[in-house]
C-alpha cells in the first residue's frame, strides 16, 4: 500500500470538490481523506494501490463540473491508513 497527500489550489472550496473526492477515492478502493485549508486549497490524503493513486491524481485535475483546478501538488504520506475516506 502506498499513501499520497495532494494539495489542490484554484477554485475547489464551495463547489463539491471534497464530497466528489470522495466518491472518486471510494470508487478507486482508497482510504483518506479530503479537508479545506485556511487558505482556499484543498488537502486530499489518499492510501492505496499506486494505479489507483495515479487514477486519483489524474481525477483531481478536472475535480467536479464547477471546479477550476489550477494546480496539484503530490508528496508520499507517512500517516497510517484511514478506515475508509472521511471529508473534513
Amino acid at each position: 500500500m502506498q499513501s499520497a497527500r495532494f494539495l489542490v489550489s484554484g477554485k475547489v472550496q464551495g463547489v463539491f470538490f471534497r464530497a466528489s473526492a470522495r466518491n472518486e477515492a471510494l470508487r478507486l478502493g482508497l482510504r483518506g481523506h479530503a479537508r479545506n485549508l485556511s487558505d482556499g486549497r484543498v488537502e486530499v490524503i489518499a492510501h492505496g494501490s499506486g494505479d489507483a493513486l495515479h487514477q486519483l491524481e489524474q481525477w483531481l485535475w478536472q475535480g467536479p463540473p464547477a471546479a477550476k483546478v489550477e494546480q496539484v501538488t503530490r508528496a508520499g504520506h507517512a500517516g497510517e491508513a484511514e478506515d475508509g475516506f472521511f471529508v473534513f
